[in-house]
């Protein structure tokens, strides 16, 4: 008996095969739905978050959180992470930087006129000066910072930091510091230590990382 109701299953998916097959060679048809079918139910991303948040906030995780941020970019700002890779000066040495960019593009006035053709070099300098030294120095190093500020004024000189708080280093010499971040200038000009300094030296900028007597810090 249970044979004989193999047998003729077999032979009903083989046919149901068969006959799908031969149906799909002629035209596409609509054979019905099988069992049950279920809906996708995909929950709604922002309506989680939400409910989430509302929570969040009702317990006081949320202040909580958002005081702990707070906290955490201020303390960001007021000292950023160091420059990797730059330690005190030990010897003297300078070199020469040239600004010059090639031209991937032809540059127009607003009038159409031609300022510079694709593939031209051109060399910043040319048309405007630097009248700022740039002084990097490593802000926690007591002797570069007295050097730096005694040598330069504000008016001489930006004095950048590659490592220390320039706004507590504000408060406490009352005038303005700034702060290679990510060390994207010490970097371009291939400054590995400090202090250095770098100035216009007619077509090109002069880097020199000066070697200082004590080497505090």
């Amino acid at each position: 008996m249970r044979r004989t109701i193999l047998l003729a299953a077999t032979t009903a998916c083989l046919g149901g095969a068969t006959l799908l097959l031969a149906g799909s060679a002629s035209e596409a048809r609509d054979y019905g739905t099988a069992g049950q079918a279920f809906p996708i139910i995909e929950p709604d991303l922002l309506a989680t978050i939400e409910a989430r948040l509302r929570r969040a906030e009702a317990s006081g995780e949320l202040a909580r959180t958002n005081a702990l941020f707070a906290k955490r970019v201020e303390a960001k700002v007021r000292r950023p992470d160091p420059v990797a890779g730059i330690s005190p000066a030990q010897e003297t040495r300078s070199w020469d930087f040239d600004p010059s960019v090639r031209i991937d593009h032809d540059v127009r006035d607003q009038k159409g006129n031609m300022i510079a053709k694709a593939g031209q070099k051109v060399n910043p300098l040319d048309f405007v000066g630097i009248h700022q030294d740039l002084v990097f120095v490593d802000g926690d190093n007591a002797e570069q910072l007295a050097w730096a500020c005694g040598k330069y004024s504000d008016v001489k000189a930006k004095i950048i930091f590659v490592k220390g708080s320039p706004i507590e280093a504000m408060s406490q010499r009352k005038r303005r510091f700034y702060f290679d971040q990510e060390g994207k200038l010490t970097g371009r000009f291939g400054i590995e230590h400090t202090p250095a300094v770098v100035s216009q030296a007619g077509r090109v900028m002069r880097v020199t990382e000066h070697a200082l007597k004590g080497r505090a810090g």
